[in-house]
């Protein structure tokens, strides 16, 4: 018994192995993933050797689970250039942290937290995953159009170990079983032929596209932000109304770049403002909130170009050339007119302050640097400390701040001081602040420090004979921010590629479908229909059931034969009866001649 038991489990698992081989030859391909090769599981596993290494070191780096985790390596490499002030951003803010850290610079140092985007650590992350998915994504685009060039393969010998299966008797002819449903499977915009005495078909490879669009995508996205990166410039410049900007690097307030950007491929392009306009909500709980923020430019494309208007909206940038000009933010610039004590004008001009709180309560400097000569006709400069608001509440109102935003009640409140502005030092400064270490104040009658508040049109004498400064008006500043960044178009591609080739991947099915027709041992035809999917779906069944209704349309069900006489005392108990109608469908179906 022991033996016999042996024998019928080594038949079994013989048996198994061969079901599995047969539906191996008809559920391989359904996936261009590369198969991983196995060694003789009878043989020893030989030495790899230098070349056996490489080719696992290799199989290794093209495989889709190390793409992922190099993918996740370097969005945390990413994370330290966002805390970390970069050399390539603001090498001020650089040296302020660095002053401010002394334990941790040297650390950051070593490992190039200042420089991450250029560093060799992420650089390194970065070229691993380009060699990584280019490797995993060429043997599965070659595998995928060898794929498509073949057809669907035969049918497995047992159609009853598919995952979806069905079966009917039928008095229709096989050849007129399978040509229905050649048509109806072509019908469904299944890839389908005729293979002995089934037809196979298969759909779904749209799938597989999308998976490899995916891929391509991601890697258009990275050497697009890889060039974008290199390549690109962004500057920013505040410009008052009546002035204009020339796209030259000597006109900007701040500039920066990639390490492989040429400052010589600046595009040539001028635009000048000539008028800001800012409307508020002046009732209700919104009031304040901004309703129109635009500037009104005229700009001219090249050296020679015409004159052109355009309008320039917070995210409605304004393209000139491929560069883009945005809108940043906005204040005002108190216009003001300096004389000194001979009644000589030595400044005039709108002085742009910084705002402070949503209603543009605004602080800066007006410095005079030149041409001033005090009673005495001593060189001099002069410096006033400026705080403006566009709306005050009126003396005994409340404090200095703006009430609204827009300029209803402007109001200029000066503190003057005289001496060394500090500005021949060769040092840079703060233009919106005063030095005060080498100034002196202006006193007033009662020996304060002289200071007070101007309407427009009012003028605020300083003692002694020194002069005089009138708050002429007021004018507006807008900032903008002009950048070029190339590639910025294959980045939006590749990121809507990635989508589209994500979401097919995900909900396209890639199965295969077989219907067999065979001439049964009691003339029947029988029709045998079963389907094989990449994953487990109940998308499979419901599509095979519906497969099947239709072409049982066309070969309907043939009635259950009747069944026999009973046989008598002198019938032979050992005589194979032939399939009654409680023979299960399936075992029907293996009777099948082929």
């Amino acid at each position: 018994m022991s033996k016999l038991n042996t024998t019928d489990e080594r038949d079994a698992a013989h048996t198994d192995e061969q079901d599995v081989r047969e539906l191996g030859d008809a559920g391989a391909q359904l996936s261009t993933a590369p198969v991983e090769e196995r060694a003789d599981r009878e043989a020893g596993l030989p030495a790899m050797g230098v070349i056996g290494w490489i080719r696992w070191f290799w199989r290794q780096l093209t495989s889709m689970r190390v793409a992922l985790i190099l993918l996740f390596l370097l969005s945390l490499g990413a994370i330290p250039g966002s805390l970390i002030p970069q050399n390539s951003v603001d090498e001020l803010k650089v040296l302020t942290f660095k002053n401010a850290h002394t334990t941790l610079t040297p650390v950051y140092e070593k490992l190039q937290l200042f420089d991450v985007y250029s560093s060799v650590w992420f650089s390194a992350i970065y070229i691993l995953l380009f060699v990584s998915l280019i490797g995993c994504i060429l043997p599965r685009s070659v595998q995928f159009v060898g794929q498509l060039r073949s057809r669907p393969p035969h049918a497995p010998k047992r159609l009853t170990r598919l995952p979806a299966y069905t079966t009917w008797r039928t008095e229709a002819e096989p050849e007129q079983v399978r040509e229905a449903a050649l048509a109806l499977l072509r019908k469904r915009r299944f890839r389908s032929h005729t293979v002995g005495d089934a037809v196979a078909a298969e759909k779904g490879y749209l799938r597989e596209a999308g998976n490899l669009i995916f891929h391509v995508a991601l890697i258009v996205m990275l050497v697009a932000f890889a060039v974008g990166s290199l390549f690109k410039y962004e500057g920013g410049k505040l410009i008052t109304e009546g002035d204009g900007f020339a796209n030259t690097m000597t006109q900007y307030d701040d500039f920066t770049s990639g390490s492989l950007y040429d400052s010589d491929s600046l595009s040539p392009f001028s635009f000048t403002l000539d008028d800001f306009v800012g409307t508020y909500e002046k009732t209700g709980p919104q009031r304040g909130t901004a309703r129109t923020f635009e500037a009104r430019v005229t700009y001219a494309e090249g050296a020679y170009g015409k004159d052109k208007k355009g309008v320039i909206k917070v995210n409605e940038p304004l393209v000139i050339d491929g560069t883009k000009i945005f809108l940043i933010s906005h204040g005002y610039a108190p216009a003001v007119t300096v004389r000194d004590g001979r009644g000589k004008q030595i400044f005039k001009g709108a002085v742009p302050l910084l705002p402070r709180d949503a209603n543009i309560t605004s602080s800066g400097a007006i410095k005079v640097m030149d041409g001033y000569r005090d009673k005495n006709g001593k060189w001099d400069q002069l410096g006033f400390q400026a705080f403006f608001v566009p709306t005050f509440a009126g003396a005994g109102s409340g404090t200095m701040l703006s009430q609204f935003p827009g300029a209803e009640n402007p109001v200029l409140a000066l503190n003057a001081l005289h001496g060394s502005l500090g500005v021949n030092s060769g040092l840079p400064q703060n233009v919106y602040q005063l030095d005060t270490t080498k100034l002196k104040a202006f006193k007033d009658a009662d020996g304060n420090n002289l200071k007070q508040r101007l309407a427009p049109g009012e003028t605020m004498q300083l003692p002694d004979g020194a002069g005089s400064i009138t708050f002429d008006g007021v004018e507006e500043w807008a900032s903008f921010q002009i950048s070029k960044q190339p590639a910025a178009g294959w980045a939006l591609g590749g990121a809507v590629a990635a989508i589209a080739g994500l979401a097919g991947s995900l909900f396209i099915q890639r199965r295969r479908v077989w219907v067999r027709a065979a001439r049964g041992a009691d003339g029947v035809t029988v029709v045998e229909m079963a389907g094989l999917g990449r994953s487990e779906s109940a998308k499979l069944p419901e599509e095979l059931l519906s497969l099947a209704l239709a072409l049982n349309d066309v070969a309907p069900t043939a009635p259950d034969p009747q069944p026999g006489p009973d046989p008598g005392p002198e019938t032979d108990a050992a005589a194979e009866p032939g399939p009654g109608p409680d023979v299960p469908a399936a075992e029907t179906a293996e009777g099948a001649e082929k």
